[in-house]
């Protein structure tokens, strides 16, 4: 991992992402029962027993399909990040799948502009988080948007050591896409090219309501 802060001056302008999920439709076929024939010639005519009527299976609605975002407009339909088990839990596991969890948040609000569930888990305190929701309401305002910018985040790691004020803190590789800024006439105000892995802590807390974000710095060294 480098030394650099993902949300230095020119870093913080980067974050987008494309959370690609594909979705199948099932088809479910339909049963129907079949009807038995009559009785023998030694017996009384036996009662016939009622053709067994099937309820169709109705087939299931495809979910909206997900389309990034492209040269002719903002994405479309993008997935909700959905908080793991694990993450709610007080471990070191936890921690980890948490700061996870926080980064494809991060993509999620930087790709649709909707910062509700960004800042509920990244609460004031975070100079960082709200330096980085500035960029995401200017870029989401007037009909611009963004392209690209996939975050991911390969390794984390944490000692699960509490420290000062109770905190955690976790080391963390964040790995973006090429990105593009859109002006809403559909020109490119510019792009960013692709950046190295930037490594950087992420320092949590642990309350009644789960993890949250207390700050973000880079890693030096």
């Amino acid at each position: 991992m480098t030394s650099q802060n993902f949300f230095s001056s020119r870093a913080v302008r980067s974050g987008a992402a494309a959370l690609v999920i594909g979705f199948a439709v099932v088809l479910s076929g339909c049963n129907s029962g079949g009807s038995p024939g009559a009785g023998g010639t030694s017996s009384p005519v036996a009662a016939e027993t009622p053709t067994a009527s099937a309820t169709p299976t109705p087939t299931p609605t495809p979910s909206a399909i997900y389309k990034p975002a492209d040269a002719s407009g903002p994405a479309q339909n993008v997935p909700v990040p959905v908080l793991p088990e694990v993450a709610k839990t007080e471990t070191k596991e936890g921690a980890e799948a948490f700061t996870k969890y926080w980064f494809s948040v991060l993509s999620y609000a930087y790709e649709t502009g909707d910062l509700g569930l960004f800042e509920s888990i990244a609460p004031n305190p975070c100079e960082a988080c709200q330096k980085v929701s500035k960029v995401i309401k200017d870029w989401h305002s007037e009909g611009r948007w963004l392209v690209g910018g996939t975050l991911s985040t390969p390794v984390t790691n944490s000692t699960f050591t509490k420290g000062q004020n109770a905190t955690y803190q976790v080391a963390v590789q964040v790995h973006q896409e090429p990105l593009s800024y859109m002006r809403a006439d559909g020109t490119v105000a510019r792009t960013d090219p692709q950046a190295p892995d930037q490594g950087n802590l992420l320092i949590l807390t642990y309350g009644e309501d789960g993890w949250s974000v207390v700050e973000l710095g880079s890693i030096a060294g």
